[in-house]
């Protein structure tokens, strides 16, 4: 086999590595450790579908973090991991309770309704966290055939809003859901986050204090493409293997996405990488409150940042860097941080939100 340092290539880089926005932790690329933990693992032949010794060895590392009872099931994307993990916990009959601003019910193109057939049941929050009260607005009617029957509570971990569940609150979720015959699903897509906001292992916020099944992200923490799913509680799903292969999620070379969230996981990578782009959000918003007519909305528990400014600087800026609204009526906007993000990249931000601001 060709050396790769060695093989021809015609590809040409399109973009300006230099350039980085506040948009998203989805644009930021590939951590180069995960980019070699790919390298390693090409050449020669493993076996599909997930009998493959890079598979077999990253359920050993999500022991190492969930416990002994965890399995991992591997995935394509966030939305293909939630609806999995859905399926896998409710009857067709079935619904899921959820934050108004969950992203199953915002930003999943309706495919947990469509594709996962099933009801979402949503409840306003003011935080984007559930409670056991604001649960038991949609928790009832379990004998009324006119009604989808609540059977999941599902919750973020951090949230939508950039705000992180302590371990207590999710305890008291997952009592008050069990309690009523319900199982919790968390969607961590960016769970790294919280645990190092939190500064405890990412088992203290999941199964310890009761949560049946995970979607764990990497694509937002460093990995180039690929999630799992992340049975907790093996009595809680059944069929799990059939279900990903009916969902369209069953990677072929699945290799390659178990061997990113091996790289993240089995040393502290996930870790290095949360802390950093939650210390550059933690440095936006420092600078943001410094700012005259600029409000935080929410508390910056992670990396994420949520601000009200007018709507004109708002569009000044995006010009000079992307970001995104996140109530353009209200003028309400995110600015998100990355693995990647430099102290640099934010104090250019700020630099430039003064002079939008003084210009206003």
């Amino acid at each position: 086999m060709a050396d790769p340092a060695t093989v021809r290539t015609d590809a040409r880089r399109h973009h300006d590595p230099q350039v980085r926005g506040f948009a998203s932790d989805n644009y930021a690329g590939a951590h180069p450790e995960v980019l070699a933990a790919l390298a390693l693992a090409n050449g020669g032949h493993q076996v599909a579908y997930g009998e493959d010794d890079y598979t077999g060895h990253l359920q050993r590392v999500m022991h190492s973090h969930f416990g002994p009872t965890a399995e991992a099931f591997p995935v394509f994307n966030g939305t293909g991991a939630n609806v999995l993990a859905l399926q896998a916990l409710t009857d067709r009959w079935g619904a899921v309770i959820c934050a108004e601003s969950a992203h199953i019910n915002v930003d999943e193109g309706g495919a947990p309704e469509r594709m996962g057939g099933l009801k979402l049941l949503t409840v306003p929050t003011p935080d984007g966290k559930l409670t056991p009260e604001l649960i038991d607005r949609q928790a009832y009617g379990w004998e009324d055939e006119h009604r989808a029957m609540p059977q999941v509570v599902s919750i973020t971990q951090n949230t939508e809003l950039g705000t992180v569940y302590t371990p207590d609150e999710i305890r008291a979720v997952c009592d008050h859901a069990h309690e009523r015959g319900m199982k919790v699903h968390l969607d961590g897509a960016r769970i790294a986050n919280a645990a190092a906001s939190l500064d405890v292992p990412m088992r203290t916020f999941t199964n310890t204090v009761g949560v049946d099944v995970l979607s764990f992200g990497g694509t937002k923490n460093g990995a180039l493409f690929g999630e799992a799913v992340v049975v907790l509680d093996p009595d809680s799903v059944r069929a799990m293997k059939h279900l990903r292969k009916l969902s369209m999620q069953l990677a072929s070379k699945m290799r390659f996405v178990s061997v990113q969230l091996e790289a993240l996981l089995a040393k502290d990578l996930w870790l290095r990488n949360a802390r950093h782009a939650n210390a550059m959000a933690q440095r936006l918003a420092e600078g943001v409150r410094a700012v005259d007519g600029v409000e935080i909305l929410h508390p910056v528990q992670a990396n994420a940042v949520f601000a009200r400014l007018p709507h004109a600087v708002t569009e000044r800026l995006q010009k000079r860097f992307r970001f995104y609204f996140w109530d353009e009526k209200a003028g309400d906007v995110r600015w998100m941080c990355a693995f990647d993000t430099r102290e640099d990249d934010v104090d250019a931000f700020l630099l430039a939100l003064k002079e939008e601001m003084a210009r206003q």
